[in-house]
């Protein structure tokens, strides 16, 4: 089972600011640990996690899956199977 990756860039750099990875054997359980406040965010973004925990069951499942630009914030969001 893949990993979820998320990395947030800051505008201009090429390098991630954070990165948050979760491991694919326990990323159902871990789903459930995700502040609600979190999930809710990914919501507004059209980002389902239920959807994105489905997908990483799938071994042939990689790559980016979505990637959210913030133009206020200055920054993008990449969450990805890996």
């Amino acid at each position: 089972m893949p990993d979820l990756k998320i990395r947030v860039f800051k505008e201009g750099q090429s390098s991630p600011e954070t990165t948050v990875t979760i491991p694919g054997g326990v990323l159902n359980i871990a789903s459930r640990l995700i502040p609600k406040r979190a999930t809710d965010a990914l919501q507004e973004k059209g980002i389902k996690l239920d959807e994105i925990i489905r997908l990483s069951e799938n071994p042939k499942a990689r790559g980016t899956l979505v990637e959210v630009e913030e133009q206020r914030k200055k920054e993008s969001i990449v969450i990805a199977l890996e």
